[in-house]
């Protein structure tokens, strides 16, 4: 019995364990996306820890409580700290975020973080290998709208890989522990 065990141990983690890595965390998945400074690979940002998180610049609440505390977890960090790592906003409302827009919009929090969009298809798909999900809502009737969406922080460790995923309402203190458990 015991043998058994050991042996289906085995074969999950060749199937799927990555050494260090919570096996319960969504896959994550590299991206492409746009920006108001141009396109942003998370390829090319191997080596930096990245924060991801999906919202839109007309949430009224969920976003702006979650990106003022990434905000102020960058100001704690040592300037040397600082340069590994980039908090990112991907806009799960493409349709109304332009790139200037959430320039703008991520600049309030920090001037570091920055805002990202893509088509609706991208969004879509690189939400699901998060595990982040988001549903437009009907219009009202002068047209506004809003999105339910996941209020998780995703931290990308500097391999590129998913490493942990900070909830709603974390302190800025616990989002610094989680950037330099990755640097």
């Amino acid at each position: 019995m015991k043998r058994l065990s050991l042996i289906g141990l085995v074969v999950a983690c060749l199937l799927g364990c990555q050494p260090g890595r919570d096996p319960k965390l969504p896959a994550g998945a590299d991206f492409l996306l746009q920006t108001a400074d141009g396109p942003i690979d998370s390829r090319q940002l191997r080596g930096k820890v990245l924060l991801v998180y999906f919202g839109y610049t007309n949430c009224p609440d969920i976003c702006p409580a979650s990106l003022a505390a990434g905000g102020q977890a960058l100001k704690v960090l040592k300037p040397a700290e600082r340069a590994q790592v980039k908090l990112l906003m991907i806009s799960v409302d493409p349709e109304r975020d332009t790139v200037k827009h959430l320039k703008e919009y991520t600049a309030f929090f920090h001037p570091d973080m920055a805002g990202a969009t893509g088509t609706p298809q991208e969004i879509a798909a690189l939400a699901k290998a998060f595990g982040a999900g988001y549903n437009k809502q009907p219009a009202k009737g002068d047209g506004s709208y809003a999105v339910d969406h996941t209020t998780s922080t995703y931290v990308i460790g500097t391999d590129g890989k998913l490493a942990q995923v900070i909830e709603l309402g974390a302190s800025p203190d616990a989002i610094v522990a989680a950037i330099r458990k990755q640097l």
